[in-house]
Formats: C-alpha cells, structure tokens, sequence
C-alpha cells in the first residue's frame, strides 16, 4: 500500500512539473522595474504612467488559456470578477486594456509600441524583449 501511495504521488508530482507552463510580462524594453502590484494597477487602468512614459497593456482574448493564467495568477481576479469590473468602469468613460489574438501579434504590437507590455509563454520570447515578470501555471 505504500509502494503505491508513492508511485501516485510520484506519477502526480511528474505529471505537475511536465504539464506546468511558464509565462512572462514583457516589453520592448523601455521599462526597467515593475512589481506586481503595478502590474495589477496597469491592467485596471489604475495606472496609466510610469517614469513620464504612457504605459499601454495588452491581453490576449478572453478565453485564452494563457490570460485565464494570468488574471488568476497575477491579477488574483476571475474572468468574471473582471468581467464585472470593466462593466462598471465602462459607466465611468474607461475601456479595458487591447486584446490580440495570439502571443505573435503582441510581440509584434510590442516591438513597434514603447511603453506597451503584454504577456506570453516564455518559450516564444526572444532578444527584443525585456522580461518584467514571470509566472507559472
């Protein structure tokens, strides 16, 4: 019975570590330093400015799998609790951050676009972009 309590946990501790995915906020490299909780304030639209440079967020669309990752998991909200809250801001003349449709367009947004941040799977980043937070599933 242990022998099997073990080869489970085994099995579920590989099957974790095989199937997590790795995912960056990144930008062209415009922005130094940026912690989480402006990272929240950004993608609110709470924050709109940093160092006198306009800061533009980029999501990916609603169902994603990779925005779904980061709502939870760096903007600790559910797709429904944001739903809720761009409702009300839309009342107060506020639009939410510009979706893409895929992790190529938003390199390609962010290339052009200084001040512009998005996020994408680790793997697809490359030497123009500058890493400003990483998250994993």
């Amino acid at each position: 019975m242990k022998k099997l309590i073990k080869s489970i946990l085994w099995i579920h501790c590989i099957s974790q570590f095989v199937y997590a995915n790795d995912y960056a906020l990144i930008t062209n490299g415009h922005i130094n330093k940026i912690s989480k909780a402006q990272i929240k304030a950004i993608y609110l639209k709470k924050l709109t400015y940093l160092n006198n440079m306009k800061i533009i967020p980029i999501n990916l669309e609603a169902n994603n799998k990779i925005r779904e990752s980061f709502n939870k998991n760096v903007l600790h909200m559910s797709s429904n609790r944001l739903k809720i809250y761009w409702i009300k801001q839309h009342y107060l003349g506020h639009r939410p951050p510009l979706s893409m449709k895929s992790q190529k367009s938003i390199k390609s947004f962010l290339k052009k676009i200084d001040g512009a941040v998005g996020y994408i799977e680790v793997k697809n980043i490359d030497n123009n972009f500058k890493v400003l937070y990483k998250w994993s599933d």
